[in-house]
């Protein structure tokens, strides 16, 4: 983490300062038409992040916007804003906004990889989104917490677990509306809506985004709607708002699977230590879900036992969660379950019974974008052909329920928010500067997502680093050196020589 001389931190907190009095100055008081107009009220920053590094400099506040836009004299909801001051001091380029992922994603807890990554020349501003941790309302599900908990103890993807798990969604969704909260509000139209207001109320007349994972879809979208005042774009882990749905997902884990797969073949060390790792993971997926496992496990060392289930549904959806750690022992782990002692599978999917990891997820936003802007739009049929593409000898069982998304279809029927416009799946063309960027071993958002979009952007450059996963900026320095070059200059095509040097490390 860089630090700050002393006159760069007095110069960085004086023009952050002096900025947000302007900004609070300035900001209108209602509208006539009876939809309040948004405003910025300077304020702490969450309690949760507010020590940490990345916020020492930070200043904070809450946007306050209203709930629905398309009601008059309607609720007003805050969502926690940070503004974190460029390094270098005046700003050199217009401000760049962050929207991560999810949807429901924890955007505060970003900011530690985001700094100094991304704020090197310009301020770096980061919104929670509406429904977040960060947000009032933020509309977090313990129902659904507590079922994940329990989940691991049962067959993922039994009609059984799917009745618990729906109930725990319909508990949630009830509660909600029993406080008078607007689901159908919580979509990707009103999250924009939500960015460019900010733009607005801190007015900069021009601005740059960097979105990831479903923070890409909201990007995506954006272009289209407001490109007048857009500088730049990033978008890292791409999810395209017109291709995505339940089935979807099955094309990114076949291409993930597949490029670690071949990755382990390619290496002598680990082809002769583990040899055809593809076939071996197929034969376990078949295996365990005609016969599933149960083997005792912990989620953290010293930890109490914990039960765990290993069925074909439940191997499937570790690899795709994935994660550094994972893809570089993916061969032995799955060598262990060969064996019949898959302490590493069996462990990761206990982590998700430890009582003390707090939930960040805001469900409002995660199920009013996938059932109002995923489902709608795709038959339930098409999750299993999907899977059959990517995967022709997986069960049927294991097909039909979408890669971190089972019963979703379910789920949906009970969340109950309107259909969203066809217009949300529309493919964006655009000439605004663009780096397109992903990662070999992504089975949640593949590299093929990034060549589709980038036909439509012509001035994109595609950027693809070998064996990182999902979320590849965080994790690649040869990322955040594009990253960094491009923002620098986004007329100019970055170099993305490196991305050929990078070699995949060795298989643990």
């Amino acid at each position: 983490m860089r630090s700050y001389s002393g006159s760069v931190k007095t110069a960085a907190r004086g023009a952050a300062l002096a900025f947000l009095i302007a900004v609070c100055a300035g900001s209108p008081a209602g509208a006539a038409s009876g939809v309040a107009s948004p405003r910025f009220e300077p304020g702490a920053c969450p309690s949760r992040v507010a020590s940490t590094p990345a916020f020492a400099h930070a200043h904070c506040g809450q946007l306050i916007v209203p709930e629905n836009r398309h009601k008059q004299n309607g609720k007003t909801i805050s969502i926690s804003v940070a503004i974190i001051p460029s390094i270098t001091q005046p700003p050199k380029r217009a401000p760049l906004f962050y929207i991560t992922g999810g949807p429901g994603g924890d955007a505060m807890g970003d900011v530690e990889f985001l700094v100094p990554a991304l704020n090197q020349d310009q301020n770096l501003i980061v919104l929670a989104q509406r429904g977040t941790l960060d947000a009032t309302p933020a509309l977090l599900c313990p129902e659904i917490d507590a079922f994940d908990a329990k989940a691991v103890n049962l067959v993922y993807d039994a009609p059984s677990t799917g009745a618990l798990h729906v109930a725990a969604t319909k508990a949630c969704h009830d509660r909600f509306v029993s406080e008078g909260i607007d689901l159908g509000a919580y979509n990707t139209f009103e999250n924009i809506e939500d960015f460019v207001d900010l733009r607005k109320v801190l007015k900069s007349p021009k601005w740059s985004i960097f979105g990831t994972s479903y923070g890409t879809y909201v990007a995506l979208v954006l272009m289209r709607l407001h490109p007048e005042k857009l500088v730049s774009v990033t978008i890292d882990s791409i999810s395209p708002p017109s291709v995505a749905g339940l089935g979807w997902p099955w094309s990114s884990a076949g291409e993930g699977f597949n490029n670690l797969f071949d990755a382990c073949a390619a290496q002598p060390s680990c082809a002769s230590k583990y040899g055809d790792v593809r076939s071996k993971f197929t034969s376990r997926v078949k295996m365990l879900e005609a016969n599933p496992l149960t083997v005792t496990s912990r989620y953290a060392p010293g930890g109490p036992p914990v039960q765990v289930v290993l069925d074909g549904g439940a191997l499937v959806n570790w690899f795709v969660a994935g994660g550094r750690s994972i893809f570089a022992s993916a061969p032995s782990a799955i060598q262990e379950l060969v064996d019949g002692a898959p302490a590493q599978i069996a462990a990761g999917r206990a982590t998700l019974a430890n009582p003390a990891k707090e939930s960040t997820q805001g469900y409002g936003l995660t199920y009013g974008v996938f059932c109002s802007e995923w489902i709608p739009f795709q038959p339930q049929s098409q999750i299993f052909a999907a899977g059959l593409a990517a995967f022709p000898a997986y069960p049927k069982t294991v097909l039909s329920q979408s890669p971190q998304l089972p019963f979703a279809t379910e789920d949906c029927a009970v969340w109950n928010v309107p259909k969203a416009p066809a217009s949300i799946r529309d493919v964006t063309t655009s000439s605004i500067p663009t780096l397109v960027i992903a990662g070999t071993f992504d089975a949640k958002t593949s590299p093929m997502w990034a060549t589709y979009v980038a036909k439509t952007l012509r001035n994109s450059t595609t950027l693809i680093i070998p064996g990182i996963g999902h979320l590849v900026t965080a994790q690649s320095p040869c990322a955040r050196t594009v990253v960094r070059a491009f923002l620098a200059d986004p007329a100019k095509r970055p170099d993305t020589s490196c991305a050929a040097k990078v070699a995949i490390p060795p298989f643990t």
